[in-house]
């Protein structure tokens, strides 16, 4: 069996994190070690919620590991929430890195055009470096900016334009980029992937809904990078994570008691584990 370290926060309610990328990795087949970075009582959606660094623990953990010799098929990283963080991470991963390692990396930082609360301006000129180490990196279109210091795009872009900040995002150092939330076309959303090794672009899109839902970039990243580890090619495994994300949102919008706080991502685990069969039987 294959094995997957996840590094990012463990949110105790919300759905979110670790709490999405353990249950959705391991049911696809794949175990699911975890590292948390943090220890949170509620998501940042939520007001006063409770929050306990957990840097200071990293070191003996990861230690421990060396000493018992146990090594990982994936590295896949979510929210990192300092400096020292980004450091340890990136020493982890130099560790445990191999020739066959994948290296993921989903640069949690920010959102609608503005940084996430709490960390330094000068963050995302190190999370960038980190990128580097990566073979697949998973920005929104403000982390992307974020990550080229440049000004937020907004919504005012052509596909011309999201190519170029693909190709810039690969020029970082890392192999393959997909950008997510984008849209080309009223009425969808999605994501565009650039696949540097084959200097090849494509895209995914679903119908848009309006609602808001906190954690689906949690989990359209742990489907990608569970699937990758199957054996997925770059373009089934993005797709696969972007159909899974819409059958979650699906489920949550049919529902009648549905928490703002999250999405129904456990109603869409069935579709996700027939669709994951039928896609690593399937002829590449």
């Amino acid at each position: 069996m294959k094995r997957i370290l996840t590094v990012q926060d463990l949110t105790c309610l919300g759905k979110c994190a670790l709490t999405v990328a353990l249950p959705v990795i391991s049911a696809m087949g794949v175990e699911a070690s975890v590292l948390p970075t943090a220890l949170l009582s509620v998501h940042t959606a939520f007001d006063d919620f409770t929050f306990q660094d957990l840097s200071e623990e990293i070191n003996p953990i990861v230690d421990h590991w060396k000493r018992e010799g146990f090594s990982f098929d994936a590295i896949y990283t979510g929210y990192l929430g300092s400096f020292a963080q980004l450091r340890l991470v990136s020493s982890l991963i130099d560790d445990f890195r191999k020739e066959e390692t994948l290296v993921f990396i989903d640069p949690v930082m920010g959102d609608h055009g503005s940084l996430y609360a709490g960390l330094d301006p000068d963050f995302a000129g190190q999370a960038a470096a980190l990128c580097a180490k990566a073979h697949v990196i998973s920005p929104n279109l403000t982390e992307a900016c974020l990550l080229l210091g440049r000004p937020y795009v907004g919504d005012d872009y052509s596909e011309a334009d999201i190519h170029a900040i693909l190709r810039d995002l690969s020029a970082l150092g890392t192999k393959h980029v997909i950008l997510t939330g984008i849209h080309f076309e009223e009425g969808l959303l999605g994501a565009v992937c650039y696949d540097g090794e084959q200097d090849r672009f494509f895209s995914h899109f679903h119908p848009k809904r309006e609602e808001r839902f906190h954690g689906t970039g949690d989990l359209f990243a742990s489907i990608c990078v569970g699937a990758l580890t199957r054996g997925l090619s770059l373009e089934r495994a993005m797709t696969l994570a972007l159909d899974v994300t819409f059958q979650s949102i699906e489920c949550s919008l049919s529902d009648p008691e549905r928490r703002w706080y999250s999405v129904n991502f456990e109603e869409a685990i069935p579709f996700l584990v027939r669709r994951l069969e039928l896609d690593t039987t399937a002829t590449p």
